[in-house]
């Protein structure tokens, strides 16, 4: 009896462990779930942001979004980033009587041709001091001041400020803490409005099973649960393909 006694005993001193343990993993889990998710959160958020610079420029240089992400890393490689230099404005005078911003740059490219025929010029910087100081047709419309040049810089640069490099710039199609699975991108070239005006969509998504499937799978089936029943997508994405959304990431 003496013996039997102690094996009870024992065995419910294991079972206390046993449902000690359980009730400190059933707190532990989902605090543990929880950090490790938003932690993943803020690299896949990072680069759907990235992603969504890239889409916009290409939709702005092209007219339309790609899908084609290997596509859209080589065009961020490959072409230039184009931006006006301005300098001066035209006044409300100018304005009401006609001078455009359009017919202003016509004036100037014209006079700045016509200064090139005559003579050589050590920089454009002289080229215009010389055009604004003589050209009547400058000098008549008030456009002393008044420059608009196209200029090419370094597309990665311009985008990325220095956080992306043409080394690294590969990175921003694949999701984060994955085994190099890329972000799902689909787009809507053909959306039209109500009042008839084309506006393509895009939309880039990275599902919770992609960059938390390691993690405990009853904790991420709760989480894709909870998400599915408020009728929300199941993880992280920018953009939408069924409706302008001014590219909005759905954290935001």
């Amino acid at each position: 009896m003496k013996a039997t006694k102690i094996i009870m005993v024992s065995l419910l001193g294991i079972a206390a462990v046993v449902m000690a343990y359980f009730s400190v993993m059933s707190v532990v889990t989902p605090i543990s779930f929880e950090n490790t998710r938003e932690t993943r959160q803020v690299a896949v958020i990072q680069n759907l942001i990235y992603l969504r610079t890239a889409e916009v420029e290409f939709n702005r240089e092209k007219g339309h979004f790609t899908a084609d992400l290997d596509s859209l890393v080589l065009f961020l490689k490959t072409t230039p980033k184009k931006e006006v230099l301005k300098e001066g404005s035209l006044t409300d005078k100018q304005l009401e009587a006609g001078l455009t911003e359009h017919k202003a740059v016509k004036i100037m490219d014209a006079a700045k041709a016509k200064a090139m025929k005559k003579q050589q010029f050590e920089s454009v910087e002289a080229l215009y001091a010389y055009v604004w100081a003589n050209d009547k047709e400058v000098i008549n419309n008030g456009l002393s001041g008044f420059r608009r040049d196209t200029i090419e810089k370094d597309m990665i640069e311009t985008l990325y400020k220095g956080a992306l490099t043409a080394e690294n710039i590969d990175q921003i199609i694949y999701i984060p803490y994955t085994d190099g699975k890329r972000f799902e991108v689909e787009v809507n070239n053909g959306y039209t409005t109500s009042q008839g005006i084309r506006v393509p969509l895009f939309e880039a998504r990275a599902p919770f099973e992609t960059y938390l499937g390691d993690l405990n799978q009853q904790e991420l089936v709760n989480l894709i649960d909870k998400e599915q029943k408020l009728e929300h997508y199941a993880g992280l994405k920018v953009g939408s393909i069924d409706a302008p959304n001014n590219n909005a990431g759905n954290w935001e």
